[in-house]
Order: C-alpha cells, then sequence, then structure tokens
C-alpha cells in the first residue's frame, strides 16, 4: 500500500491552490504551510498589523502535519530530568508550562475560527516495563513538583520486585496497584507492563486544522494575507535592510522570514556574516521518518492514546504508540480508527520520497506489536499505512525565536516526536516577538555555535 495518510484523506480535494507568478513584496514570510506555519501566520495576524506571505513548497499540510500520528501530547519527548540538567529547574519548569498555555492558544484558535472538527482532550496512560523506566519517570515527577507544576502518580504494580529499591525520596510520587489495573488502563493482556503514568493528552486531525484555519484566516484577512502553494524557495538571502527569498522563477522580498520547515529541504541561508548560518541551520536538524498503521473498527466514540515502553525499549530510542478516535470514513458513518506508531529510522542522505510505500519491515514490526499487545489470533487489514518526516534538533527541543546572528531570520521549527502543542505555542511567541515584545532566556532559544547531529538511531533499508 501506497502512503496513505488518513488524516490527508478527509481534506478537501477540490479545494483550490494557487502558487507564485510574479515577484512579490510583503512584511513576513512564512515558510510552511503546516501547523507551525499556520499557526505563526495566524498569531502575525492577530498581533501584528503586517502583512504576511506564507509559502509552502508542496500542498498546505501535506508534510509532517499531514502524516503525523494525529496525537496531542503535553510533554516532550526528551526527559524532563535531562533539559533541568541541561537548563536548570526553573527554566525547564517555564518550558514545560509552554504546553499549558498552548492548550489554551489552540482553544482560542478553534474559538476565533468557529471550527466544528473534532478535538479530544482527555487522560492518556503510558506503560513501563522495567524498573530504571519507572525510576527515570519517578525522578522526572520528582523535579516538576519540585518546581511547582503538578505531577501525578505513578501507578506501580503491587508485587513488582524492585519496590524496596525505590529511593525514599520517591515515597508520595506512586501508588500500588494490581497487574489487572494496569492492563485494563493500558487495554492489554500483555504482562510486561509494571507500571502505568497518566498525563494530558488528546486527538485531532492536525491537517484538517490548518486546512480550517487557513480558509477562515484568508477570509478574514483578504488584504493581508497570502498563501502561495506548490512555490518552493530555494535561497534566503539575508541583508542588512530586507531579505529576499529565492523561489525559482521569481523574488519574494520582506523584512523578515520565519522558517517553519521540517529543517532539512534543500534550501540555502546566506548571510552577510557569512555560511555560519546556514551551516547551523542544516546541521543542526536532522530527518527521522515515523511508520504509522491504521485500522477501522466499530464506533464506541471513546478516544484514547497510549504509548507503550517495551522491556526492550532504550533511552531515546522509538517506542510504540496507539490512538482511538471517532472517524468518518465514509460521508455520515463513523468508525473508531485505531492509529498505531513505532518504527522508524534517520534520513542520512537528507532526502525524503513521500511517494514510497511504506517499508514491509516496518509493516511486520507494527503488525506484530498489536498481536502481541491485544489479541495474538488478530486478523488486521489495514485501512491506512503512511509515514511522515519530522525534524528532530540536536537537543530535541524546539528552536522558537530569532537567529542570534541575524534579527530577520526567525524560526518554529523542530518537532521531536511532539509537535502539535510546541508548534502553536511557537507560532504565538514568534508573532509577539515580531511585534516587539521581550521574552527573558529560554529552552527554546536557538544556539549561537555551529552543531552536528548525532548518529542515526537505526535504519530500515527496506524503505529507501
Amino acid at each position: 500500500m501506497a502512503n496513505t495518510s488518513p488524516w490527508i484523506h478527509q481534506l478537501d480535494k477540490e479545494r483550490p491552490t494557487v502558487s507564485l507568478t510574479q515577484d512579490e513584496e510583503t512584511d513576513v514570510v512564512v515558510v510552511g504551510a503546516g501547523i507551525a506555519g499556520i499557526s505563526t501566520t495566524f498569531f502575525l495576524l492577530k498581533h501584528t498589523d503586517k502583512k504576511v506571505a506564507l509559502i509552502e513548497g508542496y500542498k498546505l499540510a501535506h508534510g509532517a502535519t499531514g502524516h503525523n500520528a494525529g496525537q496531542i501530547a503535553g510533554y516532550f519527548e526528551k526527559p524532563f530530568r535531562d533539559i533541568v540538567k541541561e537548563f536548570g529547574l526553573e527554566m525547564a519548569c517555564e518550558g514545560q508550562k509552554s504546553f499549558e498555555q498552548a492548550w489554551e492558544l489552540l482553544n482560542h484558535m478553534y474559538t476565533e475560527a468557529e471550527l466544528d472538527i473534532p478535538l479530544f482532550r482527555f487522560q492518556g496512560y503510558s506503560g513501563y516495563s522495567t524498573k530504571e523506566q519507572v525510576l527515570g519517570h519517578l525522578e522526572n515527577n520528582y523535579l516538576r513538583r519540585k518546581g511547582g507544576l503538578y505531577a501525578g502518580l505513578v501507578e506501580i504494580w503491587e508485587d513488582a520486585d524492585f519496590l524496596h529499591e525505590i529511593p525514599d525520596k520517591y515515597h508520595g510520587f506512586f501508588s500500588l496497584i494490581s497487574r489487572e489495573d494496569i492492563n485494563l488502563k493500558l487495554e492489554t493482556f500483555d504482562p510486561q507492563y509494571v507500571a502505568v503514568n497518566s498525563a494530558q493528552k488528546g486527538v485531532m486531525n492536525s491537517a484538517l486544522f490548518c486546512q480550517e484555519v487557513a480558509s477562515y484566516l484568508l477570509k478574514t484577512y483578504p488584504e493581508r494575507l497570502a498563501l502561495y502553494e506548490h512555490t518552493r524557495i530555494n535561497k534566503v538571502i539575508l541583508k542588512e535592510d530586507k531579505v529576499l527569498l529565492d523561489a525559482e522563477k521569481y523574488t519574494v522580498e520582506c523584512g523578515k522570514v520565519v522558517l517553519c520547515t521540517n529543517g532539512f529541504e534543500k534550501f540555502e541561508i546566506f548571510a552577510p556574516t557569512g555560511l555560519s548560518i546556514d551551516t547551523r541551520f542544516h546541521h543542526s536538524i536532522r530527518g527521522v521518518v515515523a511508520f504509522m498503521a491504521g485500522y477501522l473498527e466499530k464506533f464506541t466514540g471513546v478516544p484514547i492514546a497510549l504509548s507503550y515502553f517495551q522491556k526492550k525499549y532504550k533511552k531515546d530510542e522509538p517506542y510504540f504508540y496507539v490512538t482511538r478516535r471517532p472517524y468518518e470514513y465514509e460521508e455520515r458513518i463513523q468508525h473508531n480508527l485505531m492509529s498505531v506508531g513505532g518504527p522508524e529510522f534517520e534520513l542520512e542522505k537528507r532526502e525524503y520520497d513521500r511517494t514510497r510505500e511504506v517499508s514491509g519491515e516496518a509493516k511486520e514490526e507494527i503488525t506484530n506489536f498489536i498481536r502481541d499487545t491485544y489479541d495474538k489470533k488478530k486478523d488486521l487489514e489495514y485501512s491506512f499505512l503512511w509515514h511522515g518526516v519530522m525534524g528532530y534538533t540536536k537537543n530535541r527541543l524546539r528552536m522558537i525565536g530569532p537567529d542570534p546572528e541575524h534579527e530577520r531570520l526567525l524560526y518554529n521549527l523542530g518537532c521531536n516526536g511532539v509537535g502539535i502543542l510546541p508548534s502553536i505555542f511557537g507560532g504565538d511567541k514568534v508573532a509577539r516577538q515580531i511585534a516587539g515584545e521581550e521574552f527573558p532566556p529560554s529552552i527554546f532559544d536557538i544556539p549561537s555555535r555551529t552543531v552536528r547531529s548525532k548518529a542515526p538511531r537505526r535504519a530500515l533499508e527496506p524503505f529507501l
């Protein structure tokens, strides 16, 4: 099966698109029309009086936004304890608070644009299978509470053999429950999970969200917004008094440019200071392709979001994640869509083919996980098999704000596995910065030195 996303399936196939057909001049250019670009554009139009051009190399929301897992997560993929170690407790807590701000911003976008597309928010669960995983999460919660953040109890199996090894400082941060209760919350019969943790999560079709918000913005700000699709940017040329963007046959001139891309596209950044910005940018972002599968079940209307950290899981490696939500596959006929993801590999050559089929190896990994977790005899027929590419920053935190060497260049990028809420928060922050608001140092600031990407996680060769 080709790359068939359930989120793209629900988009308006008849929506007209406009490409750039002449040289253009505007105040701000936003490059990339996924959820980061749409959110940045929304708040730029709200917080400023500037004219904005939103430019997309392919089609709106057809990149990572249209090929994600559709899950809204209120936490970082990078362990909170590692963020504290890198930035200190105060800055780490301020960064975590951005997720709560993003929930409010998402609700504001829904309300202002009068959206009626499905959005579900609820308590999701993560299952842990080893002592090391449990202790790591206890430390995260210990630091969160120390910094004044909410942290719920980790629920640990009452007969776990490592209970006597839990340090005293974590007492009061966990409770004991039965194996049956763990399996009930994780909806599995797999006995390997020894603890479960809950967190605020949600599900939505972020591609459909982008489509509807874009439609609202075009109707509301016809004199200040232009959306150009199928318009590839090849060069970003930073000058002292303006920015020039090479869009093949045409040139766009603006005062500021915001990069809301995955970060590994084939464009170059030129600046008076030389190639340092271009080098830092392209070495700071690496592409990671994630594979997902979806199948339809009887409609129940009960959404879930679950994560499974198996015994073979190691820090910074892929884990399996599952969502269930009501899904209208055929007009006015609802099912439950079960989406499962986990397998991934790094783009070593920084080239991604969105048209390629999902590899047999990735499909087999997902199928084996589903059968081991839910029903060994389950007969699976996938309605959707898809892959999407995420931009991972070196420290696995989003890059938000102006480049330290050139104030006309700003960023809102770096999916890092949890892209929806950080994209929205980043859009609001960048818009406020362009409006003149100043912010204290944060964990999202752009590093000022050249960095190199890490070695690849692993490769799924059949995809290449």
